[in-house]
């Protein structure tokens, strides 16, 4: 049975993001740059990170130890700061930490590095928690 938080069909198919290394209150969306990824000036378009960003934390506040419990969230706010771009063919890691929240609500912060450790991306996000909570 797939996972269903698992990002392996609509809008993570079309960008190309897949989940990485996902624990409790940690979550890593991992990315090769693509040409269809850049913009017209031929750089990483800020668009793809701030995707990375919003659901890298997400992802971070929505891990269950328990098989088959999905919990799911949706964004409040999301601040992201660009720091530098990323050619096609890098690899981008966005790892997130859950920060804070409580019953409801829940507070991320973000980092984006490629594959040599170069900050390109920061932000934080403020989501909830659909349903009946997550703590």
């Amino acid at each position: 049975m797939k996972d269903p938080l698992q990002p392996e069909g609509g809008f993570a198919a079309l960008v190309g993001y897949r989940l990485g290394r996902w624990r409790e209150d940690h979550a890593e969306i991992l990315l090769d740059v693509a040409e269809r990824h850049l913009n017209r000036s031929g750089v990483l378009h800020g668009g793809v990170l701030t995707t990375m960003i919003d659901a890298a934390g997400g992802y971070a506040g929505c891990h269950s130890a328990e098989p088959g419990v999905a919990r799911r969230a949706f964004t409040l706010s999301l601040d992201c700061h660009f720091v530098t771009n990323a050619p096609a063919g890098s690899e981008l890691i966005a790892s997130a930490r859950k920060t804070g929240g409580g019953r409801q609500i829940f507070f991320s912060t973000i980092e984006v590095h490629d594959q040599d450790g170069r900050l390109i991306a920061q932000g934080a996000g403020v989501y909830r928690y659909r349903g009946t909570g997550g703590a």
